[in-house]
Parts: C-alpha cells; structure tokens; sequence
C-alpha cells in the first residue's frame, strides 16, 4: 500500500452583501490558499442577470473594481507572504464585500509529489469548487 502525504488548505467565498441590515448576500468569488505550497487563487464571477434579478440598482461597476481588489497580488502590500494576504483579504469586514468563514480541505496525495503536482491537484480542486458554490 503506498504512503499518502496531505496538502492541506484553506478557502473562503467573496460575497456581495448589498444591505448590511438586511443580511442577504450573493456569491460572487472563491479564494482559496496553501501555506505549504505558497499557492494562492482568487476567481471572481459577476453575472449580471442573477444580480440584478434578486437585488436592484446595483452599480456592476463598482462592485467590479472592490472585488477586483481580491485578485491583485499588491494588496494590501506585495511582500506579504502568501498566508498572510490570506489572513488580511478573508477577515471579516462589514462591508459590501464580505467574506464567509475560512473553511479547511485536506488533498490526500502520494509521498512525493512534486510542487507542480500539487498546485495543478489545488488548481483541480479550486475549479471544483468555484463551479459548485459561485457560479
């Protein structure tokens, strides 16, 4: 039987919350990060039908340039490590863009897997998740 080593790692959901009051929010984008891999990814889906649908008035514009903020390898600052850019885009705010608590994942995966192996099987995942929880 082969030995399995775990890459484990953390994801959270961006989500458009247009009334703080009201609570009621939309998922726009998936972030997701590994500590071991020093990997990173943020996917942002607007669709503007389903927005607008359930929530008037809504200025995409400006919704797009908040979230285009979460996608940005500058900010807050570009020498941060990777699980501290994490840390600072997934805090909670109360905010039009908010974020849902961190969630964690394990990826069981052969002793030795190479980092390219690894960040296309955390690329894999993250695809999977995107299309189940945003879009």
């Amino acid at each position: 039987m082969m030995e399995k080593e775990k890459i484990i790692y953390e994801y959270c959901l961006l989500r458009y919350v247009p009334d703080i009051e009201r609570g009621e929010f939309l998922n726009v984008g998936l972030m997701m990060m590994s500590k071991r891999f020093r990997w990173m990814r943020c996917s942002l889906h607007l669709d503007d039908d389903r927005i607008q649908a359930g929530l008037r008035n809504v200025d995409m514009k400006r919704l797009a340039i908040q979230l285009d903020l979460f996608e940005r390898n500058d900010v807050p600052a570009k020498d941060l490590s990777v699980e501290e850019r994490y840390r600072w885009l997934a805090a909670v705010k109360s905010a039009v863009i908010q974020t849902s608590p961190s969630h964690p994942g394990i990826i069981p995966v052969p002793v030795g897997t190479s980092r390219p192996e690894a960040v296309s099987l955390l690329e894999e995942k993250f695809n999977s998740l995107f299309g189940r929880l945003v879009k």
